[in-house]
């Protein structure tokens, strides 16, 4: 009988990370998943989660906030408690906010809210959670496929994505000793409400994506679920450090 994981997923309210959640819960996952502001959201992937037989736990985090992250660690210990588990086997550092903005026109402030969420999180989120993570657990760090190609007015998002590609092939060295894999997954355009929901809302741009993609549509959340699930099954085990971009090959 296969074994049953416990994974926490950050920013698991909506979208992608809601996606990957119900993915993994299918693949035999307890789930924790965190939300920013949208509990009600975050309550009802919880009841989803719960329908296909597993737990379920939802915990605010803000991921732009470290100074949070020592309560935020303790409140997952105590809903782990709460399980009879001490241990998570797998974390998906996915909560993200996107930025529109020129380079010529990007100010400091859209910057550095970027730096906090996209790479201060995930850096400093999984070195807090680093005595909760079983030995052979896996992390997996959510890129975007504009950390490979261009599309201007994304320079500030794309250059903190790369930098997330960078940590995890870090990471990925750093806690091999404990048999920690550490993968970056990188979505391409998906319709879902990220950024405004431009591509699942914007026709003319859903038909652009679907025209420099070479399997001929915009991607969806449960695309990227799948990859993930994927890359979180025990057969996966000897993938480490590595880039992987669900994009449906977009711009190749």
């Amino acid at each position: 009988m296969q074994s049953t994981s416990i994974t926490l997923i950050t920013g698991g309210s909506r979208g992608l990370g809601a996606a990957m959640a119900l993915a993994l819960a299918r693949d035999n996952h307890d789930i924790v998943l965190t939300y920013r502001e949208a509990a009600t959201a975050a309550d009802t992937v919880v009841a989803q989660i719960q329908a296909l037989g597993r737990r379920a736990l939802a915990l605010p985090l803000d991921v732009a906030d470290a100074a949070g992250f020592p309560a935020f660690v303790a409140r997952l210990q105590a809903g782990l408690d709460a399980w009879g588990a001490s241990r998570l086997d797998g974390l998906v550092n996915n909560a993200g906010a996107g930025a529109h903005a020129s380079f010529a026109k990007t100010t400091p402030a859209q910057f550095d809210a970027m730096l906090a969420i996209h790479l201060k999180g995930p850096f400093f989120l999984t070195q807090a959670l680093l005595p909760l993570l079983a030995d052979g657990a896996r992390v997996l760090n959510i890129s975007s496929g504009l950390a490979r190609f261009t599309v201007p007015g994304y320079g500030a998002y794309a250059v903190m994505k790369g930098a997330v590609e960078v940590l995890s092939r870090y990471q990925a060295k750093e806690l091999a000793a404990r048999g920690i894999r550490v993968n970056t997954l990188a979505p391409g355009a998906i319709a879902t409400d990220f950024g405004g929901g431009a591509v699942r809302d914007n026709a003319e741009l859903n038909r652009f994506v679907a025209s420099v993609t070479a399997l001929g549509r915009a991607g969806e959340a449960a695309d990227i679920g799948g990859a993930a699930a994927a890359l979180m099954r025990p057969g996966a085990g000897w993938i480490t450090g590595q880039r992987v971009e669900a994009s449906g090959g977009m711009f190749l």
